[in-house]
C-alpha cells in the first residue's frame, strides 16, 4: 500500500479521502475562479486576489513572514526565491531542504494555531479546504486559499504567490517560471519510448480503486507523454473507480504504490490485464510518492520518473 504525501498535507492511504482533501482529493469540480485574473497590479501598492474560495484577498504590503500548509505551495514559494520568507509549513513539507528546519505546524485537521499565530506571520497560503482558515481570518491573519487540482490551476497559482508576495516583475517571473515548467515536460515527452506511446495507463493514487484520472494535473502529465488514460475526464480527477471498469478497460500499463503491488495477484480478474500479463507495473515507492502526487513546480521531475520506469519496462 503506497503512502502518498499529498497536497493536501497529509498521508493518505489507505484513505484518499486524505490525499485530496475535500477539494483537492474529493472534489472534482473545477476550482472556483481558476481563470479569475487579478484585481490590483503588485505596483499599485496593494494587491488583491481573488482565491480559490471566491474570495477577495487584499495584501496591502508586501508579506515578509508567510507560512504555508500545503507542501506545494511553499515549494512554488521557493521557486520563485522567496524561500527566506517562510517561517512555517505544514508536517510534510520537506523539499527545499530549507524547509525542513522550518517548525512544522501539523496538517489539514490539526494544525497547530497557538504556534502559527506565536510565529506573527503576515500571510498564511493554505488549501481550500482546511479548516483552520476562518479562524485565522478572525485573528486578522492574512489568507488566501490556493489548492491546484490541473496544470492550468497550477499556472494561475504561481502568478498569484508571484503577485501576492509583490515580487518585482511578478508576472514576468512567473511566466519564466512556468516555461521552465512546460520546456522540462517537452524534453521528457520527446524521451518517451516509442514503443510506450499511445498505451493505455491506470494511475492508482490510493487503496479503494482511487484513481488519477485524465482531468488531474497526473493526469495531464500522462497525455503530454503520449499515454492514454483509461480513467475519463468524465470521472473527474480522483475518482474511486470499479474494479470491473478497469479490467475492461485492460491498461497495458498500471502505475501504483510498491507495497501495493502484492495486492495484484488477489484482485478478482486483473491477472488477465495486459499490463500484469506483460509485468508492465510501475511501483511507486514511498520516497517518490510526494513529487508525483504534488500539484507544484515539481511536475516535471514527476514526469521524469514516468519516464525512467516506462523506460525500464518497455527496454
Amino acid at each position: 500500500m503506497m503512502l502518498i504525501q499529498t497536497e493536501a498535507g497529509r498521508k493518505v492511504l489507505p484513505n484518499l479521502w486524505l490525499m485530496i482533501a475535500s477539494a483537492m482529493l474529493l472534489c472534482i469540480c473545477p476550482l472556483v475562479m481558476a481563470q479569475k485574473a487579478p484585481l490590483d497590479a503588485p505596483d499599485s501598492g496593494a494587491v488583491t486576489l481573488i482565491d480559490d474560495r471566491g474570495i477577495a484577498v487584499k495584501l496591502n504590503q508586501k508579506p515578509l513572514r508567510i507560512v504555508t500548509l500545503l507542501p506545494s505551495l511553499g515549494e512554488i514559494v521557493c521557486e520563485l526565491q522567496a524561500c527566506d520568507r517562510l517561517v512555517g509549513v505544514d508536517r510534510y513539507s520537506n523539499w527545499p531542504d530549507r524547509v525542513k528546519s522550518l517548525p512544522k505546524l501539523g496538517g489539514l485537521d490539526d494544525t497547530h494555531l497557538e504556534a502559527l499565530v506565536k510565529l506573527k506571520p503576515d500571510l498564511v497560503l493554505l488549501a481550500r479546504s482546511s479548516r483552520i482558515t476562518q479562524r485565522l481570518e478572525s485573528l486578522g491573519i492574512a489568507v488566501m486559499a490556493l489548492e491546484p487540482q490541473n496544470q492550468v490551476d497550477v499556472q494561475r497559482a504561481i502568478l498569484y504567490i508571484a503577485l501576492a508576495l509583490h515580487l518585482p516583475d511578478a508576472q514576468s517571473r512567473s511566466e519564466l517560471l512556468w516555461q521552465k515548467i512546460q520546456t522540462r515536460l517537452d524534453q521528457v515527452a520527446d524521451k518517451i519510448p516509442p514503443s510506450a506511446r499511445g498505451a493505455r495507463v491506470y494511475f492508482e493514487v490510493g487503496s479503494g480503486y482511487f484513481a488519477a484520472g485524465e482531468a488531474s494535473f497526473i493526469g495531464e502529465t500522462l497525455k503530454r507523454i503520449g499515454l492514454i488514460n483509461v480513467v475519463p475526464l468524465r470521472m473527474g480527477a480522483f475518482p474511486q473507480v470499479n474494479p470491473e471498469f478497469l479490467v475492461r478497460s485492460n491498461p497495458q500499463i498500471i502505475f501504483i504504490g510498491e507495497q501495493s503491488v502484492t495486492d495484484l495477484s488477489r484482485r478478482p480478474g486483473w491477472d488477465q490485464m495486459q499490463a500484469i500479463q506483460e509485468n508492465k507495473i510501475c511501483r511507486i515507492s514511498a520516497e517518490n510518492s510526494d513529487i508525483l502526487v504534488r500539484s507544484g513546480p515539481r511536475m516535471a521531475e514527476a514526469a521524469q520518473l514516468m519516464l525512467a520506469c516506462l523506460q525500464r519496462v518497455y527496454h
